[in-house]
């Protein structure tokens, strides 16, 4: 029997949490591709594919202002080489805010790259990229955006890979103000995607299909019509919150995430002195974009 749709609003100690999954057509519209993109199974499974006409997209129904967000992903097997699957938040205009994972597609047997970028009021400029230490494409996978006032991480099966913390105090930008929608895509990027565009997309593998299941927001949604987030506090006289909204790395994730960046960081703009000749950007200098 397929899962109930469970989605429920509650508070949780002086904060209200929408805590969402089940369904998918009830947190998704898919928003381009002309029928490539497909919500399946009674709503528990969402497909997006490319061809040479066309890629595809969707975008959550909801936008939030802080959450802990899961999607688990099943990335094109074969030769993906030339395209990009995206899965992100963003908020919207040109001083947006967007929190990325990409999935560059490569040769049959070749290891996928993961890029990971962050904007702030409109710029980027902040990539890292990563191999997995699995097949990306035999299984789904889950990916996690961990986003509170004091940190933005990205997670795969439950381990960061990444981590951008708030240091305003230090004159750093930090995404706390913009709500953001979920959204995901994939399309031909073959003049970059796969060895800086030398490797283009072989139409004769098309379509090529990216699966979306099981996502999870934990997450404080946002009130266009009242312009306020249902995190704000309540009536409730207590101090303490949801557990995810004061959430930071323990020693376990810390050690998780050095054995990644040490084993499968493949690109880090903290790192690229070439690129960035008149000096590093703050928050390398100071050690924050670990």
């Amino acid at each position: 029997m397929a899962l109930k749709e469970i989605i429920f609003v509650t508070f949780i100690v002086g904060f209200l949490i929408l805590v969402s999954g089940g369904n998918l057509n009830d947190d998704f519209d898919i928003t381009w591709g002309n029928g490539r993109g497909k919500i399946l199974n009674s709503g528990q499974l969402l497909t997006l594919s490319l061809d040479q006409y066309s890629g595809s997209g969707f975008q959550s129904k909801n936008e939030y202002l802080f959450g802990k967000i899961d999607m688990q992903i099943k990335l094109v097997p074969g030769n993906s080489a030339g395209t990009v699957t995206t899965y992100y938040l963003s908020s919207q205009g040109a001083n947006h805010d967007e929190i990325d994972f990409e999935f560059l597609g490569n040769l049959s047997g070749q290891p996928y790259i993961v890029h990971t970028n962050l904007y702030v009021q409109g710029q980027g400029n902040r990539e890292q990229q990563f191999y997995m230490w699995f097949d990306p494409t035999a299984n789904f996978h889950t990916y996690s955006v961990l986003w509170n006032p004091k940190l933005v991480a990205w997670y795969v099966d439950g381990t960061p890979i990444r981590v951008f913390r708030n240091m305003e105090s230090r004159g750093i930008p930090f995404p706390k103000s913009q709500a953001m929608g979920v959204y995901g895509s994939i399309w031909n990027a073959d003049d970059w995607a796969t060895e800086g565009g030398r490797i283009k997309t072989n139409w004769t593998y098309a379509p090529f299909t990216t699966s979306f299941t099981n996502f999870n927001a934990n997450a404080c949604i946002w009130s266009p019509t009242s312009a306020a987030s249902s995190c704000t506090n309540s009536t409730s006289s207590s101090s303490s919150t949801a557990a995810w909204l004061n959430q930071e790395l323990d020693s376990t994730s810390q050690a998780r995430l050095k054995w990644v960046q040490k084993n499968y960081m493949v690109y880090n703009y903290c790192a690229d002195t070439k690129r960035f000749p008149q000096g590093l950007p703050a928050e390398c200098t100071i050690s924050n974009a670990s």
